[in-house]
């Protein structure tokens, strides 16, 4: 979906929707899915700059969901049909305002639950982007570049969008394990 076609648009973009074992169940407009809590699927890119700084943003207050938090990933929805590593690419370079970035690499998947009915499976990716990024201005209201312990301390201090803030703590843990591992 083209920033240049704006929220309402958005809301009309046609997703897959699926099941507790991420298989396709159905299809539905967006804001149809959004509107009846749907199980859909997302992709979420943690993009690094050349020194490893993570891109975080501040949403705009038009967005459909989360208005106005911050997030530490890029993304979205999964059109009907799309993989999520097209998804993911796709996203990356919409919102960052960029072409030609890599292909994100997977790091896993996960069924995001609110608990409030808000449920979507969740691919998080990594991608580094050495381009200068061009935000999406209709998706983007602030950004910057932090080190790792910057977002550490931005954590307890903003208000994140939920999704992402347990894409994060998963990620977390994640390289946690990673790093406990014998070589």
């Amino acid at each position: 979906m083209s920033a240049a076609d704006g929220p309402a648009r958005a809301a009309d973009e046609i997703l897959d929707i699926v099941d507790e074992d991420d298989r396709v169940t159905g299809r539905s407009p967006r804001g149809e899915a959004y509107a009846r809590k749907l199980r859909h699927r997302c992709a979420f890119v943690l993009a690094r700059d050349a020194e490893g700084r993570i891109f975080v943003h501040r949403r705009t207050p038009t967005k459909l969901v989360f208005p106005s938090l911050y997030d530490m990933f890029v993304g979205g929805v999964v059109g009907a049909g799309e993989s999520y590593d097209e998804a993911a690419l796709r996203e990356a370079e919409e919102e960052l305002g960029v072409s030609g970035l890599p292909r994100p690499e997977y790091l896993f998947k996960f069924l995001y639950d609110d608990g409030a009915g808000r449920t979507w499976w969740s691919a998080v990716y990594e991608v580094r982007c050495d381009l200068p990024v061009r935000p999406q201005a209709e998706e983007v209201a602030w950004h910057a570049f932090l080190t790792e312990a910057e977002l550490e301390r931005r954590l307890s201090e903003w208000t994140w969008t939920p999704d992402s803030l347990a894409a994060y703590e998963r990620l977390r843990a994640t390289r946690a394990r990673e790093r406990e591992r014998p070589s």
